[in-house]
């Protein structure tokens, strides 16, 4: 199985993945990003009106896919 290394970006830097994680397809992908989102989403959103997060998905040869959330409290 492919390996997936799932980078970072929000208000405190990038952090880079160095571990990974092998997974079998497209969809995988997707969810551990959706997963990945939320998760921060749930931590960092209380205490701020606005963020932006992301998360650069990469294989050991190329880039994969990125997603983006967007929050916005007016």
């Amino acid at each position: 199985m492919p390996r997936y290394f799932f980078d970072l970006h929000n208000g405190d830097g990038p952090l880079r993945d160095e571990a990974g994680l092998e997974l079998s397809d497209r969809s995988e992908i997707v969810r551990e990003m959706s997963r990945i989102l939320l998760d921060i989403a749930r931590d960092e959103m209380p205490v701020t009106d606005r963020a932006m997060i992301s998360v650069s998905v990469r294989s050991e040869s190329r880039a994969v896919s990125v997603a983006t959330l967007t929050f916005a409290n007016e």
